[in-house]
């Protein structure tokens, strides 16, 4: 009967580990998938923010990292690629979520720098501060 029990308790503590991974599809096809919850403010389009991301192409190639660039990046979130502008604001400050832009979101048919036209990119984004 322990074993039934400790059994149990720990099904519902994994259940309630993986409900932190919730994954929200936004009408743009922005898919965000929250990897840690924060517990701070939510920004909004017309705030600035400061966040650590890493960028990757669909086959895992990594173009971009806010550690290339000596760490945090801090920027007004509706002068971004609106796969950003709209995504970032579905994390709460101290949260980290993978946000998945579909080529439309992000730099579309033009591409950019090292990021081929056409291209659906991935960002792990950890929002860090909303600057006020």
């Amino acid at each position: 009967m322990k074993s039934v029990i400790a059994l149990l308790a720990a099904s519902a503590i994994a259940t309630t580990a993986f409900a932190a991974n919730t994954t929200e599809k936004l009408p743009s096809g922005v898919v965000v998938e929250h990897l840690k919850q924060g517990t701070g403010a939510q920004p909004t389009a017309d705030d600035t923010v400061s966040v650590n991301y890493r960028g990757t192409l669909a086959d895992g190639t990594e173009f971009d990292s806010s550690s290339k660039h000596g760490g945090p990046a801090t920027f007004p979130l509706n002068r971004v690629i609106p796969c950003w502008t709209q995504g970032v604001q579905k994390i709460k400050v101290g949260g980290k979520a993978k946000l998945t832009c579909p080529a439309a979101t992000a730099y579309g048919s033009r591409g950019v720098g090292t990021i081929p036209p056409n291209s659906d990119l991935t960002f792990e984004v950890e929002l860090l501060e909303i600057k006020k």
